[in-house]
């Protein structure tokens, strides 16, 4: 794939409201490359993946189906996308399920973990992906409530998920958390999500201990600038002029280009000696260990 030919330049001014849809984005993100050949690295597994129904949960969820994985697809509302990447898992030859609702909620966790367990029997590979962010002028301008709203989706509902998950995820398998660049190099204007996502690290490594006995292996993607529909839902329209361009490529990552983190964590045969890692995918934006 060649991201420059595909999506050359910054994108266009738009705005969305929370949590934003892929069908508006202009231009649409990348959610495959076509020159990717599978190799059945996830036969027969079942995947559940937050957040799936556009940007990098997506793309994700594309490449496991394409890697031979069922696919649960949790997501808040965004119905019209939800269905498109489930037609094209479909298309695949998979097995999928859509379920809509708030992972910031436990009752929903549970209730949706039972469905999963009652449709695909088990639970091979957790992603932990959903989340939501909104553009700050600083400190002064961050509410209780906000900081609140920002926690559960980020970070407790990973923690809800998982909690209610694990019974029903084998022994050897995989959970991965998405947390970001944020964690690293915060910026003010994201100063809630930044904190969740360094959460979500620390989080990461914490259950890779306790669960090394079990051999699941938790790691965790911290991805940097990329073209998702949080981007336009998020920020200003002059933000979203310059998105991306702080990185060394200067452009914003599409991503097709993050989901091959995930697929690596998933992939006993490509992971099975990494756990408590993170894998950066920046662009250059940060330099970081």
């Amino acid at each position: 794939m060649n991201p420059e030919k595909t999506h050359p330049g910054p994108p266009p001014p738009q705005e969305q409201s929370l949590p934003g849809s892929e069908e508006a984005m202009r231009p649409k993100p990348i959610d495959e490359d076509p020159e990717y050949r599978p190799g059945g690295k996830l036969e027969g597994k079942v995947a559940v993946l937050t957040g799936a129904d556009s940007g990098i949960g997506r793309a994700a969820a594309i490449l496991f189906a394409r890697e031979g994985a069922d696919i649960a697809i949790l997501y808040l509302e965004e119905h019209e996308d939800a269905e498109s990447v489930a037609g094209r898992i479909r298309e695949l030859g998979r097995r999928v399920i859509t379920i809509a609702g708030d992972i910031g909620q436990p009752d929903f966790c549970r209730r949706a973990v039972s469905r999963i367990v009652e449709a695909f029997g088990r639970i091979d590979v957790l992603v932990n992906n959903a989340a939501e962010q909104r553009e700050l002028e600083g400190l002064a301008d961050l509410r209780p409530e906000q900081v609140e709203r920002t926690f559960r989706t980020n970070i407790f509902g990973f923690i809800e998920l998982t909690r209610a998950a694990l019974p029903h995820i084998p022994d050897g398998s995989a959970i991965i958390n998405t947390t970001s660049v944020q964690a690293y190099d915060p910026k003010p204007y994201l100063m809630d999500y930044a904190c969740t996502k360094a959460a979500i690290l620390n989080f990461t490594r914490s259950l890779a201990k306790e669960l090394a006995p079990r051999r699941i292996r938790v790691n965790a993607v911290a991805p940097g600038p990329i073209w998702t529909p949080l981007i336009p839902a998020s920020f200003s329209e002059e933000h979203v002029r310059e998105f991306g361009k702080s990185t060394l490529f200067e452009r914003p990552g599409q991503p097709a280009e993050v989901a091959p983190a995930f697929l690596y964590f998933a992939a006993n045969s490509m992971s099975s000696y990494v756990t408590g890692q993170v894998l950066h995918v920046n662009g250059g934006s940060a330099m970081v260990s």
